[in-house]
């Protein structure tokens, strides 16, 4: 359970329920860091807090787009290499992996620092929440690192099968990053500072406990040969990694285009959005987790050359992930207001809020679809395919939509537009992005991408 698992045998179906179970509870505890954080600030300082918070997000994202390459870039090479059976390769990427992150981590942390306020400036952020805003976004940028070693370093983990170990880690840190919260912004009435500095250390010991658990797998087999730059492992990190985490990069930025719109709608509708994307993230838990999991299945399969087996596991892992898309969607149909009470009690927030969650609802069972199939495609090496689609979708459909939908639903009490076109915009995209990805997968060319040199059957 806490080894690596070579998905190259055995049951698809068991293989990936497995590898998700703590895949899923992990997804759980990361998602706890923002959602607590949300809860306490909003309960004990209030709803400006709360709207500090969420209007760091877009921001925060688009200068971690590093990570999100590297990361990327590392799990597919690392499942391909470990499921060729090939050694020396993976040590190498493995080193390389390690070095990258601590000088992008280094570098972003830096950059995000010396832009946060002209950002926020530019962004429109209302006066009452300005530096509330730029005083949490500059503290998690010092512990950039922390959060870049655990996200990188747990990736990799993933990519040798190995779900447990990262989940252990961070159950620790979430229970380690609640007491602090609580401590921080209820018991030393530090603010939004206090739930910043209690995710940063609580995501440095995670990050401490991963680097210590690779160097002791006898799988990674580290070296100082290895933390050494090979530029023909950076540049295949790069060609993999590039295109996820340029999307990452575009979505961050189309995400401050709908940021700046949501600011124009008032402080009420930014708390409202925060917590709606906080309850999103945990709807969204089971989709992320089967997409992980297919990139690493994928991965070993298309690393080993088995393509009639990669595909059946694709049609599993649908089913898993259309299954739980369902059941979520009814859950947030009939108790989404509930889930709001938790972060606030104002009511208008919380009506707003139920709307929001409801237009959303059914855009879960296609993003179950997109992420599961950009998975396969992203595990078997074709990392481009996923980006133009994400591209496409959030930059061609959802900004516009959601500029032309504000714009045609103006009136009196909402000036600058209603809030619903955040949301109509953003299922259209959904529902547009599972149709496309889904013609790309009938259709691509995912399953000649690999990087290993073992021929993938017909």
């Amino acid at each position: 359970m806490m080894g690596a698992q070579d998905m190259t045998v055995g049951s698809p179906m068991k293989n990936l329920v497995t590898f998700s179970i703590p895949l899923l509870l992990g997804n759980l505890a990361q998602q706890m860091y923002s959602t607590v954080d949300s809860i306490v600030v909003g309960k004990y300082v209030g709803d400006n807090a709360l709207a500090a918070i969420g209007t760091s997000g877009p921001v925060i994202n688009l200068l971690i787009v590093l990570f999100v390459g590297i990361s990327t870039g590392a799990g597919i090479m690392v499942s391909q290499y470990y499921g060729a059976k090939q050694k020396e390769e993976l040590s190498t990427t493995l080193g390389n992996c390690i070095t990258l992150t601590a000088v992008s981590a280094i570098l972003m942390a830096i950059i995000g620092i010396l832009v946060t306020r002209p950002l926020m400036r530019l962004l429109n952020t209302p006066d009452e929440i300005f530096e509330m805003t730029c005083n949490y976004m500059i503290i998690i940028f010092i512990g950039l690192l922390g959060s870049g070693f655990y996200n990188i370093i747990s990736g990799i983990l993933r990519g040798l099968g190995d779900a447990v170990t990262p989940l252990i880690f961070l159950l620790i840190a979430s229970f380690l990053n609640i007491g602090l919260d609580i401590w921080f912004v209820a018991g030393f009435k530090m603010g939004v500072e206090g739930a910043a500095w209690a995710t940063i250390i609580a995501q440095g010991i995670s990050a401490i406990f991963c680097v210590l658990r690779l160097v002791k797998m006898k799988e990674a087999q580290i070296s100082l040969k290895s933390l050494k730059i090979h530029p023909d492992y950076a540049l295949q990190l790069a060609k993999l990694g590039l295109p996820t985490g340029l999307t990452q990069a575009i979505f961050s930025i189309a995400m401050l285009f709908t940021q700046s719109l949501t600011n124009s709608m008032g402080t009420a509708v930014i708390a409202c959005c925060t917590i709606v994307m906080r309850v999103d993230g945990f709807a969204m838990m089971p989709n992320f987790t089967f997409g992980t999991a297919m990139t690493t299945f994928a991965g070993q399969n298309m690393g080993a050359g088995l393509l009639d087996r990669t595909k059946k596991g694709t049609t599993e892992c649908l089913k898993l992930a259309v299954g739980c898309a369902v059941f979520l969607t009814l859950c947030l149909i009939f108790f989404g207001k509930y889930l709001m009470m938790a972060f606030t009690s104002t009511t208008e927030v919380v009506t707003l809020g139920v709307r929001m969650m409801r237009i959303l609802a059914v855009g879960y069972i296609a993003m179950g679809i997109t992420q599961t199939l950009s998975g396969v495609m992203r595990g078997a090496g074709d990392t481009t395919t996923p980006m133009w689609i994400s591209l496409f979708t959030t930059v061609i459909l959802r900004v516009p939509i959601a500029y032309i939908v504000a714009y045609f639903l103006r009136s009196e009490a909402w000036p600058n537009g209603h809030p619903d076109a955040l949301y109509i915009s953003l299922l259209s995209s959904w529902v547009a992005g599972a149709l496309i990805t889904f013609y790309f997968y009938k259709h691509g060319k995912w399953h000649t991408k690999a990087i290993t040199n073992v021929k993938a059957e017909e």
